[in-house]
């Protein structure tokens, strides 16, 4: 085990991590407790090693998954008192010092092996599942650190993660065929008489904007029915899901504006945007 110093340092570098990195809503905002944002961050540290492996670089998949089954044996090791380097220790320290649930930590990295595999998904139901390992898990930890262990509570947190999860792959459709991978599922581009190729040619026509529209008013729904949450949250985790909820909806507003078209073009929040979120945030709570 490392010293005290070594888990203060990697902390600070898990805040600075967090702090520097663009997400759709900040993750160690001002609306976190203090005592808690080096834990958040730390989570977040892991999240962002793991997905770096499976998305960045030009690593064969093989050795994607080589080294995601790495990061599992660490996280094993470090939960059983034996951490390979400070990082993991200090990662430990978190998920001992708030009882968080380790499967949520293997789920998502199951989720970014996946990601290493498979480029395309048959059906939503299908989809679905991969959000319920690559986004669900991080709404319950997080609900965890501020101690809610309810089962009716996760059901809305996942709902709500889900929908953010979506989100992200329609606002990254053009991002994401670079890679290689197509997140809509099959039967949904059957369903609009659209293909595949279509998308590979980004050959944008009216299909393919009912297409998205359709999948936009789905992921609009789940954020609603996820809404049911705030009611059960203190104040400030409350505010802070509000305007995770409220950037989600304004990614997907933008993708309306631009006519559906994530086929050539890609929405991102502005400054300008973070700051109408900010003042929503308080002005829609109840």
């Amino acid at each position: 085990m490392k010293g005290k110093s070594d888990i203060e340092e990697i902390y600070s570098q898990a805040v600075k991590l967090a702090r520097s990195h663009y997400e759709n809503f900040p993750v160690v905002s001002f609306l976190i407790p203090k005592h808690l944002v080096p834990h958040i961050a730390i989570f977040y540290m892991f999240a962002r090693k793991a997905d770096d492996i499976a998305d960045e670089g030009n690593l064969p998949d093989e050795k994607r998954i080589e080294l995601l089954n790495q990061q599992k044996n660490y996280l094993t090791a470090s939960l059983n008192n034996a951490p390979s380097s400070p990082f993991w220790n200090t990662l430990a320290n978190t998920i001992e010092k708030f009882k968080l649930t380790p499967e949520n930590f293997y789920r998502l990295l199951d989720a970014f092996s996946q990601d290493a595999t498979k480029k395309r998904y048959s059906t939503k139901e299908e989809l679905l599942n991969y959000c319920e390992n690559s986004a669900n898990p991080v709404g319950r930890i997080i609900l965890e650190f501020f101690n809610f262990r309810n089962e009716k509570i996760f059901e809305l947190s996942d709902k709500i993660c889900t929908a953010l999860q979506l989100t992200n792959f329609w606002q990254d459709v053009s991002l994401d065929l670079q890679k290689g991978r197509i997140y809509i599922p099959r039967e949904t581009l059957v369903k609009f008489n659209y293909s595949e190729d279509l998308i590979s040619q980004r050959q944008f026509n009216e299909e393919f904007r009912e297409l998205m529209k359709y999948e936009i008013e789905f992921t609009t729904k789940l954020f609603y029915e996820g809404k049911g949450i705030l009611n059960k949250l203190p104040f400030r985790l409350k505010a802070e899901i509000n305007a995770t909820i409220l950037g989600g909806l304004a990614i997907l507003k933008k993708i309306e504006k631009i006519n559906f078209n994530v086929l050539n073009y890609r929405v991102k929040l502005t400054k300008k945007d973070f700051l109408s979120i900010f003042v929503r945030t308080f002005l829609t709570l109840e």
